[in-house]
């Protein structure tokens, strides 16, 4: 992964919050950590989308599960 650097203006109140939280060194983390989930799909939800897609796989996924109602579950 390589890292960019960026410019990017908040509000005076939005920094101390920050710099409470995080601390100085660690703004750019804890940044790049909450914006993450929100703009780069990791490779789990890509393979979830990938099969929600796949209308064959969800019919005989679903036939699946319909065929094994009522079925006791193993005990653990």
């Amino acid at each position: 992964m390589s890292i960019r650097k960026m410019t990017i203006s908040i509000d005076e109140d939005v920094y101390r919050g920050l710099l409470a939280v995080a601390g100085k060194r660690k703004m750019s983390r804890y940044i790049s950590d909450l914006v993450r989930p929100r703009v780069v799909e990791d490779a789990l939800e890509a393979g979830y989308k990938a099969m929600a897609a796949d209308m064959e796989y969800e019919k005989e996924a679903g036939d699946w599960v319909h065929s094994h109602m009522g079925e006791d579950m193993p005990d653990a």
